[in-house]
């Protein structure tokens, strides 16, 4: 079912605040990654807050939905997005990559809670959640497993063996959404490694693949709802989207991957984010 206008409109404007504390809180510590964390805005901000069957006041309910970030390095914004619905205090936001602080600079399961997996080695993310969602078939539990992966991730070796076995055991509960920004730490994908037609790829393997704009929060909602109807196989949804979305300096640059940003830098991007995006 299509996003209602309210909806949307609330969707957006929590994505617009959530851009701008990544920005002040990355300023602040001098640390972290902005690129990938402002690219993957909508996509976490609409699954947890339309879609994903969590909640904070019992984060281990066995029928809970499962999100794994694979693309680690964008814990950033996944705290943001739990500090807000109340996993843990908003206060402990500056402890980000800090000694002794329960938010690493990837996600820990051990450690903070609304975390489901330890990520951070790329390309790890898949192959645990494809064991999650076999699990649910087995124990005939009906939650589904996200798995959000940068297009980086998908140059890992590991990824392509966890796609041929979803199709061979037929894992429609998992829904992997890939965050098509073009961009890697040093330099963009046809630079590194050309990945070449992403979506080919997938339906090659038996997926079914969606494609969509990553940045527009209703057409995120109508694939995962789509995704979810899909029965037999497993959905791929592959996500356009812009590195640094938000930040004109930023956009498309493979620099802002990990950056400290400067005083000037940080004026610059806190006036651009106080308008719509």
């Amino acid at each position: 079912m299509s996003l209602r206008n309210e909806n949307r409109k609330h969707l957006e404007g929590l994505c617009r605040k959530f851009r701008q504390d990544l920005i002040k809180l990355l300023h602040g510590i001098q640390t972290g990654h902005p690129g990938g964390s402002l690219s993957s805005a909508e996509i976490m901000t609409t699954l947890y807050y339309e879609k994903l069957n969590v909640n904070a006041k019992n984060a281990k309910d066995e029928n809970r939905d499962r999100f794994i970030l694979g693309k680690g390095h964008a814990a950033p914004m996944l705290y943001l997005i739990l500090a807000d619905l109340g996993f843990f205090p908003k206060e402990d936001l500056v402890t980000l990559r800090q000694l002794d602080s329960h938010l690493q600079g990837h996600p820990s399961a051990k450690t903070t809670n609304g975390i489901e997996l330890s990520t951070g080695p790329l390309g790890l993310g898949l192959p645990a959640g494809l064991g999650i969602a076999l699990a649910a078939k087995l124990d005939k539990k009906d939650y589904t497993t996200y798995v959000l992966m940068g297009d980086g991730e998908l140059q890992e070796g590991i990824v392509w063996e966890a796609v041929m076995s979803a199709s061979k055991f037929k894992a429609d509960n998992l829904i992997v959404i890939i965050d098509n920004n073009g961009v890697q730490l040093d330099g963009t994908l046809e630079e590194i490694m050309p990945m070449g037609d992403i979506g080919a790829k997938w339906a090659a393997f038996g997926w079914n693949v969606l494609h969509i704009d990553g940045h527009d929060v209703g057409a995120i909602s109508d694939a995962v709802d789509t995704a979810k109807t899909l029965k037999g196989k497993p959905t791929v949804i592959v996500a356009r989207t812009v590195k640094g979305k938000g930040v004109s300096f930023m956009e498309g640059k493979s620099a802002w991957h990990g950056k400290p940003i400067g005083k000037d830098e940080y004026v610059t991007a806190m006036s651009e984010l106080e308008v719509a995006l």
